[in-house]
């Protein structure tokens, strides 16, 4: 490895020389030869060059690719996803990404780049050509970061980069201090913030009738996902044993598809009173059509979705969020003051607070678990950690854990802890 200054007309550049164990078409180790602006960056090019070579990682910057390519692969290898994934991916690369760091190769990648690029998203800094930006959020910046992580897996798969310097990031950053403090902001739920109250849920199912009573019983009663709703049939629903088979999902796009994991695939008992009125929806639930006709010339149709749309389809969730839930929520008087970007309320023409829905309809979901934990003298069913977790689908107890851990009953009561102080008092 060496370094040569080099005059031009209009610049002096330094060459950093060096070679590498491949071969070329002659039997001849191959060389390489980047030139710097100062002889500084050509030093430090070369002591990177070196470790890499060690570790076997190295990629020449005549190998390497740019980002908006890498990007263009990783996307590709992205086809076997669920389209909303997808779209969520290609979303990041054109928004985040591709505006930034496109042009620059993989290889001129360092952890400092990638923490500048950080700091630019979060400050709202507009990329190159760009006239103005928006303040990305500290969740924002931490999904894009990963999606960043996985186009460079996919590079170094490839052989386009030697180190993913994303992984490099999170190994030094993700721990300690910088972690607690990503908890503490994104904070605990929170019962009547987060979570309904069983006072909002009362008067929620007092509002609700027709097609959307079934469908928020069985949201809290049953802990699905809106995404499970939308995809549950009626042969998922086993009405003697009392209990309902989660199977599949139904996707943004409405495509049918299997559960978010492996343990998303689960069975769940469905309470007396919800059962009931499934069995009297069922009576009422739209038929999809089959495309056949009987003797008379009718449409024929066959039950199948237990939440459709008129036509017996897959229900989008925006529907049932906007033309059903939201409804119930203000007419049952679960509501909030619309806020503005600026976070102040906002008010009609006569001077009054515009008042929205409280919750989407994932609260409903928080709440059944709440549901499951509570102290059956607080109405709730007192359930082992490791059975809420099985009913909710979670992948792993810790999730489970990590959302709701603050929410079951503590062991040390203070009745209980009097009671015991009298015994020894």
């Amino acid at each position: 490895m060496s370094i040569r200054k080099r005059v031009l007309k209009n610049a002096t550049v330094y060459i950093a020389q060096y070679s590498t164990s491949e071969k070329d078409a002659r039997g001849k180790r191959r060389r390489y030869a980047p030139s710097f602006a100062t002889r500084k960056e050509a030093v430090a090019h070369l002591a990177t060059v070196a470790v890499d070579i060690s570790k076997g990682v190295h990629v020449p910057a005549s190998k390497s690719i740019t980002v908006a390519e890498a990007g263009r692969n990783w996307i590709d290898a992205c086809g076997d996803l669920e389209r909303t994934t997808r779209d969520g991916y290609q979303q990041h690369l054109d928004l985040h990404i591709e505006p930034y760091l496109g042009g620059l190769k993989l290889s001129a990648l360092t952890v400092p780049t990638i923490r500048e690029w950080q700091d630019r998203l979060r400050k709202g800094t507009p990329a190159p050509g760009q006239e103005k930006a928006e303040p990305r959020t500290a969740d924002m910046v931490k999904r894009v970061t990963g999606s960043l992580g996985s186009l460079l897996a996919d590079a170094q798969e490839r052989g386009h980069v030697g180190v993913n310097v994303v992984r490099s990031l999170k190994a030094n950053r993700r721990r300690g201090k910088e972690r607690r403090a990503e908890r503490r902001a994104k904070g605990k739920l929170k019962i009547g913030v987060d979570i309904p109250t069983p006072a909002e849920i009362d008067a929620m199912l007092k509002a609700a009738d027709g097609r959307w009573r079934p469908l928020l019983l069985v949201a809290i009663r049953c802990g699905l996902r809106a995404s499970e709703l939308r995809g549950l049939r009626w042969e998922d629903v086993d009405f003697k044993r009392g209990e309902l088979h989660v199977r599949q999902r139904a996707d943004a796009y409405n495509k049918i598809g299997p559960p978010k994991s492996e343990s998303g695939e689960r069975t769940v008992p469905i309470p007396p009173t919800t059962l009931a009125a499934l069995k009297e929806w069922r009576l009422k639930c739209p038929r999809r059509d089959t495309g056949r006709k009987d003797a008379h010339g009718e449409a024929i149709g066959e039950l199948h979705f237990a939440f459709p749309s008129g036509a017996g389809n897959v229900e989008s969730y925006a529907n049932i969020q906007q033309r059903g839930f939201d409804p119930i929520l203000i007419k049952a008087g679960v509501t909030a003051r619309k806020l503005d970007d600026d976070g102040k309320a906002v008010h009609d023409e006569h001077g009054k607070p515009v008042l929205v829905a409280k919750y989407t309809l994932h609260a409903l979901r928080h709440h059944f678990a709440s549901w499951c934990v509570n102290r059956k003298v607080d109405g709730g069913l007192e359930l082992p950690l490791k059975i809420v977790s099985e009913r909710l689908g979670h992948s792993n107890i810790a999730i489970t854990s990590d959302l709701y851990s603050h929410i079951f009953p503590r062991s040390d009561d203070s009745a209980e802890l009097a009671a015991a102080e009298g015994k020894f008092g």
